[in-house]
């Protein structure tokens, strides 16, 4: 991890053409440790969840590259790396499980770490979910709490239920959620360690019945949407 690293804590202070250019080899040395830890990951969590088989290394990887075409910040790099492994690859609008690391005091997420689950989901995706917490909002319940050392994000949430729903249920927090996912910061000394990839995949394992719910809520709709 430390090729990772460095480059992130290079780009995060000199992010601009000149310096990337200039370590180039840094930045090659760290996306191939990324892909390396892909392509571990996407056997590794084959094993336990059968719906990601056969997904490629750039299924689940990202370019370093900003898209600044509309937006005000003009950094051209970004100052994170990660790693997304869910059904039909990134791009799928499925749950999953993302590894993150990002430079040293970087306000991308804030952290290096693990998430499961589902990030800014399309409305109709939204919808399917409430309304399978509406019906059996205790099995989210249950899934969220096997999976032991992630917490449960909240931070995106509504003020109260959304409409055409209860105004009232006994899952009022899982209901106002935007997004769905558990949060787990590495430990300390998990970064560098050799068994990071090892310990990562116990921890995803964990969140398999979540995801699952998920992916079930998620795919009811795209089913629909293509049949």
């Amino acid at each position: 991890m430390k090729d990772v690293m460095t480059f992130l804590n290079g780009v995060l202070v000199n992010n601009n053409r000149p310096w990337f250019q200039e370590n180039k080899d840094l930045y090659n040395k760290a996306q191939n440790r990324i892909y390396a830890m892909a392509e571990q990951l996407i056997s590794g969590i084959s094993k336990f969840d059968a719906s990601i088989k056969n997904l490629s290394v750039s299924d689940c990887t990202y370019r370093i590259y900003r898209d600044i075409r509309f937006s005000p910040d003009k950094r051209p790099y970004k100052t994170h790396m990660g790693i997304y492994v869910c059904p039909f690859g990134k791009k799928s609008g499925l749950a999953g499980y993302y590894l993150h690391f990002e430079g040293d005091g970087a306000e991308y997420i804030g952290c290096n770490g693990l998430f499961t689950g589902l990030w800014n989901p399309d409305k109709d995706t939204l919808k399917s979910i409430r309304e399978d917490i509406c019906y059996d909002g205790d099995a989210f319940v249950d899934a969220i709490n096997k999976a032991g050392n992630f917490i449960l994000d909240t931070s995106n949430s509504l003020t109260k239920n959304p409409k055409d729903f209860p105004s009232q249920h006994k899952h009022d927090i899982l209901l106002r959620l935007k997004q769905y996912n558990l949060v787990q910061k590495l430990p300390e000394g998990m970064l560098y360690s050799d068994h990071l990839i090892e310990w990562a995949l116990e921890e995803f394992k964990t969140s398999l019945e979540f995801n699952n719910l998920l992916n079930k809520a998620a795919m009811f709709v795209r089913e629909n949407k293509f049949s």
